[in-house]
């Protein structure tokens, strides 16, 4: 509660512009609707809320963007359902239902949480038109269910465009700069994981706590980058470079990986070349870590790279393993290097790194499902209690705990508890500030716009203050929610002005929350094993085919960039975090597998080698017994037969040593990794 005071009463500077933004664009959204004479038009306050919750341009017009696209779909939705159900009002109802429930599954498989909403908008937008007309059955007629979607369809859409306007036009936070933010953080924070990486004496929690870290930043990177475009024409530009950003932190991480395992597993496997190589590695990650100047940064990259060049050209290699680790650091210092330009691009147009694709958002069909059964169960509940009440406040029920479904279903239950508490917290105060405030002023004020705009301005204000920091938002969002709703400014109020409907209204909002909380209680969705061990599967299935696609690498890095994320925070309660080595793991298996198949296409030309097949086959299948806790021999064979067969067709010695080394740390890494799982 100290949050909460403190940004209540001692706000701070951009809190209280977003508070002002918010506070206009809600006002903007109120008088239009009320000009215009829609029915509803705290709807339109409703959607201009929603939009607050990430203040950013982009953010702001992508969000707009997915409300309209929704609201127009479940308005279509919504006319066609009541066009062929109206004389079947429980077919409807059930038809409802399986709508919501189609949606919620369908944004348990985007990662966007703009995208989440405009599945939240398809359903709800719906769910209103079809309650809204089923309440009032003796009067409906084609003409009356056209209108009332075209109002609610209205409402939200004006909603939408105001926020949109006073986010562009009134003190604009940008998305490219919260990118180069985001993006300088994220490069600190790899700079400081190579540098702990490359530390023999370093410790297994401090390793993971800063993957924990990059890959948080790295899902926000990914979140974000998509909004960006939609800032001036430089805009797509910077998507795009946020994307090749985000795939060079991936290669990285599954190329240090090699060299940091090799150190803390491996000793004897160290000559003194592989010694001083790392000691150099990881002077030059320090002297970047500790610099704040670009343009040192970058020529100490590109002085280490023309140093690794110039001494594997001239060098002739002890072991095999050797020869391959100094392969790796080559690749590690240009991909430092893309990286550096990368998140110069975010600031100047570099056109050479303008073709990175987006991350794609690992889409599991179970945990689907879960979500919207869960959503459709806690709209069939309100259903029930509607039916058997026949009350129109339990109409409350059917609607906001839906939105709040959608919209929190991917935060993780311990966090959610917290939040949905939060949730009834606002809505008790919401119910307090209408009784004891707004509804005695509103109802001594004549009915006059400018009154009513002066009575609410301020609460709206202060729950704006806690909508603007992350801790409070929930109690903001329980708070102007519910407040709009229990308010419901319009041209007649005269039904908000009865204390029972009022009571009614805010224990049904209540009570829908509080059946949500208890939904998320008994129905948490599939273990984290199943969960884990469905990502593992999927990864299992790309390594399969990672070879079959032109750009095998940037496939495989956007695809398994939202599996680490999730992997990463299914294990940050072990204490091993066995989970997050093997993702790891997986990420470097993939990047291995193409770096072979890179070798073999130069050294063997167009002569097609009879073992590489067999060998991928082979590596995925041991990886899957290493996440089983199992390991056999199969890989070593496969690995020899391979090598037999390059060595019979090619003479580059020093390119057969380093495959040659690759096989032997791929090996070790297999066995060391089922010896963790046991």
């Amino acid at each position: 509660m100290g949050v909460v005071f403190q940004n209540l009463f001692f706000p701070k500077k951009q809190a209280i512009i977003f508070a002002t933004k918010g506070v206009i664009a809600m006002v903007m959204a109120l008088t239009i609707a009320m000009s215009l004479n829609l029915e509803r038009p705290y709807w339109a306050l409703v959607s201009a809320i929603f939009l607050q919750l990430r203040p950013q341009s982009g953010l702001v017009i992508e969000k707009a963007i997915c409300q309209i696209i929704g609201t127009i779909v479940g308005g279509l939705f919504g006319i066609l359902l009541l066009t062929q159900l109206i004389l079947y009002p429980y077919l409807a109802l059930g038809a409802l239902a399986l709508w919501l429930g189609v949606n919620s599954a369908l944004s348990a498989m985007v990662r966007q949480a703009n995208f989440v909403y405009a599945f939240a908008m398809a359903g709800v937008t719906a769910a209103i038109i079809v309650l809204l007309v089923m309440v009032t059955p003796a009067m409906v007629s084609s003409q009356s269910i056209f209108d009332i979607a075209q109002a609610r369809v209205s409402e939200i859409i004006i909603g939408s465009v105001c926020a949109g306007l006073v986010s562009h036009l009134f003190w604009p936070v940008k998305v490219k700069h919260l990118l180069q933010t985001q993006a300088r953080s994220v490069i600190n924070q790899t700079l400081h994981y190579l540098v702990i990486e490359l530390d023999s004496k370093g410790s297994h929690e401090n390793r993971h706590q800063q993957i924990d870290g990059i890959m948080a930043t790295l899902g926000s990177i990914n979140e974000d980058s998509s909004a960006v475009r939609y800032e001036g024409p430089k805009g797509p530009g910077r998507s795009r470079a946020a994307n090749q950003l985000s795939q060079k932190v991936l290669s990285l991480l599954a190329l240090i990986q090699i060299i940091g395992r090799l150190q803390r597993n491996h000793e004897d496997l160290i000559t003194p070349t592989l010694d001083k190589l790392i000691s150099k590695l990881k002077h030059v990650f320090a002297q970047i870590k500790e610099s704040d100047d670009f343009d040192y940064c970058a020529e100490q990259v590109k002085t280490l790279r023309k140093e690794l060049t110039d001494y594997r050209a001239n060098t002739v290699c002890d072991s095999p393993f050797e020869s391959h680790m100094l392969n790796v650091s080559l690749e590690v210092a240009a991909d430092l290097t893309i990286l550096l330009r990368a998140y110069r691009a975010l600031e100047q147009r570099d056109k050479t790194l303008l073709n990175a694709p987006s991350m794609l958002t690992y889409r599991d069909p179970l945990a689907g499902i879960i979500v919207g059964f869960r959503t459709a169960l806690v709209f069939s509940i309100g259903a029930f209690i509607w039916i058997n009440t026949g009350s129109s406040a339990a109409l409350l029920i059917m609607i906001l705990p839906v939105i709040f479904s959608i919209m929190l279903a991917r935060i993780p239950l311990a966090i959610l508890q917290v939040v949905i508490k939060r949730l009834l917290a606002g809505i008790i105060v919401a119910t307090f500030v209408t009784i004891f405030y707004a509804l005695n002023l509103l109802s001594q004020s004549g009915g006059q716009l400018e009154i009513l705009l002066l009575v609410l301005a301020g609460p709206y204000f202060l729950g704006l203050l806690l909508l603007a920091d992350q801790q409070t938002l929930p109690y903001g969002l329980g708070f102007c929610i519910p407040f709009t709703i229990l308010v419901r400014p319009s041209t007649d109020m005269s039904l908000a002005f009865s204390i029972d409907y009022t009571l009614s209204s805010a224990m049904a909002i209540f009570a829908g929350v509080s059946i949500l909380f208890w939904i998320f209680q008994l129905f948490t969705g599939p273990s984290v094993q199943l969960l884990v061990h469905r990502v593992f599967k999927a990864t299992y299935k790309d390594l399969l085919e990672i070879n079959n696609h032109p750009t095998p690498s940037i496939w495989y890095n956007r695809r398994m960039a939202d599996r680490l994320i999730r992997l990463t925070n299914y294990d940050q309660g072990s204490h091993s975090r066995v989970i997050t080595d093997l993702a790891l793991t997986a990420l470097n298996l993939g990047h291995a597998s193409v770096r072979l198949n890179s070798i073999c296409e130069n050294l063997a030309g167009n002569t097609k080698l009879k073992c590489l097949d067999e060998w991928q086959r082979t590596l995925a299948d041991a990886f899957m017994l290493a996440t089983k806790g199992k390991f056999n021999n199969k890989f070593k064979q496969a690995s020899d037969n391979l090598y037999e067969e390059l060595a019979q067709t090619v003479d580059d010695s020093n390119q057969l040593e380093a495959v040659k080394g690759m096989f032997i740390r791929i090996n070790l890494t297999f066995e060391r990794s089922a010896s963790k799982i046991n």
